[in-house]
């Protein structure tokens, strides 16, 4: 019995680190082709994306949902890596990459069209939506880079939930942003900046569960003073990066 136990053991880390392999092996590929352009290869070493997604728990088959893909950074990785076994779905602030999968460059990527409105208020930096509604379900993995900090704390609200509600049941939740001093209020230089105990707090209110942090963006040299458009902090600011859970 203990002899069968251990081969049971051998043989699911064996599967997972050839599955780990495998995706490695897909994002390598994917970060290479022709469809990225030379800018977006200039951010490979400092975006660590084969990292990151390692660090998501990403794999091969899962039904993975990009929310805000804006240029498609992580689109054009995703979509390849997701082809042959999985689905990429993209939501939200698409109209860069609809060309791109209209074209057939991205055809292992769906784009989803959101109900609800998003708008900025008179006077707001940040957008609100009303009403968002997503039509996917039963998700295995949401992820966003970046984004949080463009969204009122009512919109955070409304996009915490929507990723929740599309997840199932054990489904992941990965998010970065920009880093800003805890507890510390909106002024002209942080407002890109997010507070990743707040971040946390909110998405816990939406009823996930926090799984753990990861240092691969972590910057010493950012004093989370500044901007982050500024000289000294353009691809050089400190970001947390988080995962949760759906229970």
């Amino acid at each position: 019995m203990h002899g069968r136990l251990l081969f049971v053991i051998a043989t699911a880390l064996l599967l997972s680190m050839t599955a780990r392999a495998d995706l490695k092996a897909s994002l390598e590929a994917a970060m290479a082709s022709d469809i990225r352009t030379p800018e977006e290869r200039a951010r490979d070493a400092q975006r660590k994306p084969i990292e990151t997604l390692g660090f998501f728990g990403l794999k091969e088959d899962m039904r993975v949902l990009e929310l805000l893909p804006g240029g498609g950074w992580y689109t054009k990785l995703l979509g390849p890596a997701l082809a042959e076994h999985g689905k990429l779905y993209v939501a939200i602030g698409t109209q860069a990459i609809a060309p791109l999968v209209a074209e057939g460059k991205l055809p292992a990527v769906e784009i989803v069209e959101q109900g609800g409105t998003l708008v900025r208020p008179e006077g707001e930096r940040r957008i609100q939506i009303d009403g968002l509604q997503i039509p996917v379900q039963d998700i295995d993995m949401v992820l966003t880079f970046r984004n949080l900090h463009n969204f009122t704390e009512a919109g955070r609200k409304a996009l915490n939930a929507e990723a929740f509600r599309v997840l199932k049941s054990g489904g992941l939740y990965g998010v970065k942003d920009h880093t800003r001093r805890h507890m510390q209020a909106d002024d002209n230089e942080n407002w890109r900046r997010m507070d990743p105990v707040q971040m946390i707090k909110e998405i816990e209110a939406a009823g996930f569960e926090f799984v753990d942090y990861s240092t691969l963006h972590y910057t010493p040299d950012d004093e989370l003073r500044y901007e982050v458009g500024r000289a000294s902090v353009t691809n050089n600011s400190d970001r947390f990066t988080l995962l949760f859970r759906k229970p």
